[in-house]
């Protein structure tokens, strides 16, 4: 809800490109954020490669016109689809995916970050093994 609320709050003080761009990146985070809560033992970076390619899918897709379309027929999906592509949305998703990631990272500690073994696996505090 704070990401959602943050976004929406850049929307209402800001306008124009630095609202976009900030809404792209909060929009990467919420997805990494949703990733976590179904996945929840996926490790960091595999959390933001999957956030990644959402956005990239979403963005993507809007290449096709059908997020416009069905944004027509019932407005709330602008706000989960979007409506129009523009590449820099791919850089600005990547940034977003890359920060929820490195705060992710950095919440966990850096006996999490160490644990990561040459697989990715994260490994189990005091046991060393792969969780």
């Amino acid at each position: 809800m704070v990401v959602v609320a943050t976004g929406l709050g850049v929307r209402g003080l800001a306008g124009g490109p630095v609202a976009s761009a900030a809404g792209d990146v909060l929009y990467a985070v919420l997805v990494y954020l949703l990733v976590v809560v179904l996945a929840p033992r996926l490790q960091p970076v595999r959390v933001g490669a999957v956030a990644l390619a959402v956005c990239w899918a979403v963005e993507l897709a809007q290449t096709t016109g059908v997020p416009a379309a069905l944004a027509e027929a019932w407005w709330p999906v602008r706000y989960v689809l979007g409506t129009s592509f523009v590449w820099t949305d791919l850089l600005l998703g990547a940034v977003g995916a890359l920060l929820a990631c490195g705060v992710d990272l950095a919440l966990r500690g850096p006996r999490a970050r160490r644990s990561v073994s040459a697989r990715g696996q994260v490994a189990s505090p005091g046991t060393g093994r792969p969780v």
